[in-house]
């Protein structure tokens, strides 16, 4: 990965594990340094676009342009030469899709509930004159309210003749497309939505889809015949409400105004489906626009100006999200700029180095999440993520700011530098200006130059304040520029593996300052690359996640199948046994399977992981399972398919 790709996001985020892939993008978790809130980050490659580029375009704008309870939220877009960011709002549950299938079916009250939220996003999105068109378990995300976000607004349309106007274009998922979209006819995108929308409540219901095939034009005459089987478990309300949404005529169909006070969804309730946002664009939250008048030092007249400007920068992601902490019933504070300094040329390596999250510990590593329905077709992410690295302890955090702010008060060479540190250590603690009581994050220098360029989907970040500062001037004469350019500099030299691995340059330093006297700056690179090899050949175990340190410890979560085994070996061996005979390739890290299905010619038709866990429970093991490519409900089968071929007893 080329950090200077990276480098705009990592100005302002902290970057974890992947939690979803994609044909043209992955989706990391990330964390905003300046709230500590948690993020989605969605990272896509604009050369592997190609087509799809108008599609990204298209997502971008819809989803700046609403703001809805049930609809996922957009923070931040940064764009680069290479890659387009979307830092999105983290939704911790996973897909609907995922909780459908473990719960086999969804009761009838449980499926109200949420039928009733995704009516309020659909209904919102029509009201602002957009149908989304690709409907489905698989893009509506549960967040940590377990309540349900919309996502995946890449087919989206906003007919410019208004929702009354005719779409053409043929798009979304079979399985759930109207009638009237397979047979190419002219059709009304809100229409359409309803039809999916039913196919989605049936889904719901029963635990499997009312139209299916593995022959696609067999699918297609089914779903232009319009008959689906009716379970016995379904009430006659819900099969009235399915047979007003699943009418092959699309002018028979129920209108989105008439299912808000349906009475199917009115039951239980005292009121209609809220449609309406509670958290529209135009409103401004007074706390969370006095904290960044107070963190930037400007008039409330002046940052509410900047903010309502809506550029989706950084201004508008501190913004977004302390009115997310503040919804949450969190203080509405931002992290003040002294609690620590933060280079601006980290690498991506020196991120996850210093951030990531310690997967032994199961409150923080599980993470069912996947971004929605994106298709990964590079091989690159199938062996990614497996070399975990340990977490630096506070105490070598201390350590690392303490060098930190030596570095940049003083001309020392780096080398020089460390090496003076590591021989007054209490004198540079003393002197090192940091608070004493640590805080969990890392944050931006206090003002780093940007360069305009010329983006073909974004407003540049050109409004980006720091404390007390105004648009500064970096003219060929400014001082300013002089300083930040000897900043960059110095940054430059400083490897940013070395920044980060406090504990390891503490057992290499006399071989590192050796080094350094008898062959210059340029050697100090070359043998810190080689101490980072050397490093890594002598913990393989902690980088590799070995197979001996026994299972991960998880709660138990939707997408966990409980096995009724002591003995989590003796699965693993089980389920090893049992793949080759499904056709499955595997990719086997400790006790994570990662398995791909490819069809004749090659191509990988399915990818999804299987991991070995220890639940919580006593004498129970686990298997937890996330899809990462491929159609939801073909996984569903070949998974169930895998597991019954087990020789184990399901609890």
């Amino acid at each position: 990965m080329a950090v200077d790709n990276y480098e705009e996001l990592l100005k302002y985020y902290d970057l974890h594990e992947t939690i979803g892939t994609g044909g043209f993008a992955k989706v990391k978790l990330g964390t905003h340094l300046l709230t500590g809130e948690k993020v989605a980050i969605k990272i896509m490659d604009k050369e592997s676009l190609g087509d799809d580029l108008p599609r990204v375009k298209t997502e971008i704008e819809a989803m700046k342009n609403l703001s809805h309870q049930h609809v996922c939220r957009l923070y931040h877009v940064i764009e680069t030469p290479k890659k387009i960011f979307m830092v999105l709002e983290y939704c911790p549950g996973g897909e609907l899709f995922d909780y459908i299938i473990a719960k086999d079916r969804l009761t009838e009250e449980e499926a109200r509930v949420f039928f009733r939220q995704i009516v309020s996003a659909v209904a919102y999105i029509h009201s602002q004159g957009y149908a989304h068109r690709d409907l489905k378990p698989e893009n509506l995300l549960i967040d940590g309210d377990h309540n349900l976000k919309l996502i995946d607004f890449g087919l989206c349309a906003k007919p410019k003749g208004g929702m009354d106007y005719h779409l053409m274009t043929c798009c979304g998922s079979p399985a759930y497309a109207a009638p009237e979209l397979i047979q190419g006819k002219a059709y009304i995108g809100s229409e359409a939505d309803i039809w999916s929308m039913g196919v989605l409540m049936y889904a719901l219901m029963c635990g499997y889809l009312p139209f299916d095939d593995d022959n696609v034009m067999v699918l297609y005459k089914k779903i232009m015949r319009g008959k689906y089987e009716i379970p016995k478990w379904l009430s006659p309300g819900s099969v009235l409400l399915l047979s007003q949404m699943l009418q092959v005529d699309p002018k028979k169909r129920i209108s989105v105004k008439h299912l808000l006070r349906h009475p199917w969804l009115m039951q239980g309730y005292h009121c209609p489906v809220e449609w309406y946002s509670k958290c529209p664009l135009g409103y401004l939250d007074e706390d969370c626009v006095t904290e960044l008048s107070v963190y930037y030092k400007h008039s409330k007249e002046k940052m509410s100006h900047l903010i309502t400007e809506w550029n989706y920068d950084h201004t508008t992601a501190t913004y977004l999200l302390l009115q997310a902490k503040k919804a949450r019933g969190k203080p509405v504070r931002l992290v003040r700029a002294s609690a620590a300094v933060e280079p601006s040329g980290s690498s991506f390596k020196e991120l996850r180095a210093r951030n990531k999250l310690n997967f032994e510990d199961a409150d923080t590593a599980e993470l069912p999440y996947v971004f929605g329905s994106m298709e990964f077709s590079d091989d690159e992410m199938f062996y990614e993520d497996f070399n975990g690295i340990e977490p630096i302890s506070m105490k070598e955090r201390t350590k690392f700011r303490a060098e930190l702010n030596s570095v940049n008060s003083a001309p020392a060479t780096p080398l020089k530098q460390h090496t003076q540190i590591k021989q007054s250590e209490d004198k540079e603690n003393s002197d090192s200006k940091l608070p004493k009581s640590e805080g969990p994050f890392l944050h931006p220098a206090p003002w780093t130059p940007i360069t305009k360029k010329k983006g073909v989907l974004t407003t540049p970040n050109n409004n980006i304040l720091m404390p007390g500062k105004e648009k500064m001037s970096t003219n060929k004469d400014s001082p300013m520029k002089k300083i930040v350019q000897a900043s960059s500099d110095m940054t430059a030299t400083i490897s940013p593996e070395r920044r980060c691995r406090s504990v390891d340059l503490d057992l290499n330093q006399v071989h590192l300052d050796s080094a350094q006297k008898k062959k210059g700056a340029k050697v100090f690179g070359s043998l810190e690359r080689g101490l980072d090899r050397v490093i890594t050949m002598l913990t393989p175990n902690k980088r590799k996640g070995c197979a001996r340190d026994g299972p991960r410890k998880l709660r138990a979560h939707y997408n966990v199948t409980m096995i009724n085994l002591l003995n989590p070996d003796q699965l693993l061996n089980e389920i090893v046994r049992v793949l080759p005979q499904k056709n499955v390739d595997y990719v086997q890290k400790g006790y994570t399977l990662k398995c791909k299905t490819q069809s004749d010619f090659g191509k990988v038709t399915m990818q999804f992981e299987l991991e070995v866990c220890q639940l919580n429970k006593p004498d129970v093991v686990g298997i937890r399972r996330q899809r990462l490519k491929g159609d939801a409900w073909v996984y569903k089968r070949l998974v169930e398919d895998i597991l019954s071929s087990c020789k184990v007893t399901m609890v």
